[in-house]
């Protein structure tokens, strides 16, 4: 069966691709909704003056303003309708994932299958309204304090202002989230990631073009500019090593006998991931410790003094402290939020119901305290990589003054995005050709 199947894949090319129409459909659907979301990224809400944010978004461009304005594909630094993107949903999402691994009540809906999906996905987006408003409500409220050099950023404000926000970007974030839940029953790949995959791509041709600014005007040397190129080429073949590499734990299941015929014995493995806890690591490194440069960026004091600017000296772009603590709290959520998506005693517990067992560990307890201690050695290794790919970027962005695109978050989260819908591209094309050979088994046997 896996030779039919390796052959099968082996023979995939664009004539199946031309013949598999659903396939085509599901892709074309998937283009016509991303160039939806990136018209709407140029749809700004009411009663702004767009020069003055411009300015404003300049000057405050490498705080955490900056990495969210990269994720929204530049929708932020307009303040259009999509300005919040689609992050209120992951961060609804990851505290649904933190309060079912302490709330009993949720994690037993997450054990009843496709209705208590439901009722957990349904709770995400109550949670994403929610988030959403609040951060509408305080973005609203900051754009009515931001002066520029020629006056204010709001051109009214008042309460009218707010709530006109309010709602606009509420219901950006909510359309986003139904578009992205559209392209993943009816497109092809994981909608929410295709959207901010999007966002990110949609500023690399800008950032290229401002390396290559750089280079014409002097400023970087042309070695020095195919020294990135190279250097991001190498650091994008070794995210798609890692992210492919994985741990096969051997799964044995017993034999059993019914009547004179013998079933069961069979053997199977439990994939881990090198890098379970994926892209969030470096996501939530980078938002905490950008904060303080943030908040020192909006302080009224034209001198920069005060503890907050203090601070956001110290944590600076290439600093040794910004570079310990970025690897620390990289490393720290690097385990934590592996904790929250493999529970090793559930599946222990899951191995024993159906009769599973790995070799040379006894079911239950010593099964989990195996898988506990593999994976706290595959995180360990995980973790390094994550610090390393995000380091090497944030040292050449703080001494070559390279875009911000080309850091090592953005380009973990395109290569992580691009391989998983190669991969649903490729199952249904593989799919299409067991159709075709089925059908022409069918009617070999209807001749015969």
């Amino acid at each position: 069966m896996a030779s039919a199947a390796e052959q099968l894949a082996s023979n995939i090319n664009f004539s199946a691709f031309s013949k598999a129409t659903e396939l085509k459909n599901r892709i074309w659907f998937t283009l016509g909704a991303l160039v939806i979301y990136r018209l709407g990224t140029y749809i700004p809400i009411p009663g702004i003056d767009p020069q003055i944010l411009t300015e404003i978004f300049q000057r405050n461009s490498g705080g955490i303003l900056g990495m969210f304005d990269m994720f929204s594909g530049g929708a932020l630094g307009r303040m259009t309708i999509f300005a919040l993107n689609i992050m209120p949903y992951i961060s609804a999402s990851i505290i649904v994932q933190l309060l079912t691994a302490v709330s009993p009540t949720l994690e037993a809906l997450k054990k009843e299958g496709e209705s208590g999906r439901k009722k957990l996905n349904q709770y995400t987006r109550f949670g994403t309204v929610a988030l959403a408003a609040v951060q509408a409500y305080g973005i609203a409220v900051g754009l009515e304090g931001l002066h520029g050099g020629t006056g204010t950023a709001v051109l009214d404000p008042g309460m009218f202002f707010r709530l006109v926000t309010v709602i606009t970007l509420t219901g950006g974030t909510v359309f986003l989230m139904w578009l992205g839940e559209q392209i993943t029953a009816r497109g092809v790949g994981n909608g929410i990631s295709l959207i901010i995959f999007c966002g990110i791509v949609a500023r690399l041709p800008s950032g290229i073009a401002q390396l290559l600014e750089l280079g014409r005007t002097g400023a970087i040397s042309s070695v020095t500019i195919i020294f990135f190129m190279v250097m991001a080429v190498a650091v994008i073949a070794i995210i798609v090593f890692m992210e492919r590499a994985q741990r096969r734990i051997l799964v044995q299941y017993p034999k059993r006998q019914q009547g004179n015929k013998m079933y069961g014995g069979e053997a199977s493995h439990l994939p881990l991931k090198l890098n379970t806890s994926g892209v969030i690591p470096p996501i939530f490194a980078s938002s905490l410790l950008l904060l303080p440069a943030t908040l020192a960026s909006f302080n009224a004091n034209p001198n920069g003094t005060g503890i907050l600017a203090e601070i956001s000296a110290y944590l600076a772009h290439g600093k040794p402290l910004y570079m310990a603590l970025y690897i620390a709290l990289i490393v720290f959520f690097s385990f934590f939020y592996t904790a929250i998506v493999f529970n090793p005693v559930e599946t222990a517990d899951n191995l024993k119901k159906y009769g599973g067992f790995i070799p040379g560990y006894r079911p239950g307890k010593a099964t989990s305290d195996y898988l506990d201690y593999v994976l706290t050695r595959l995180t360990v290794v995980g973790s390094i990589y994550l610090a390393a790919v995000c380091i090497l970027p944030e040292y050449l962005v703080s001494q070559y003054s390279v875009p911000f695109y080309f850091g090592g978050t953005s380009l973990l989260i395109v290569v992580s995005v691009t391989m998983d819908t190669v991969a649903q591209i490729h199952s249904h094309l593989l799919a299409h050709q067991y159709e075709g050979l089925i059908k022409k088994a069918k009617l070999r046997g209807g001749r015969r």
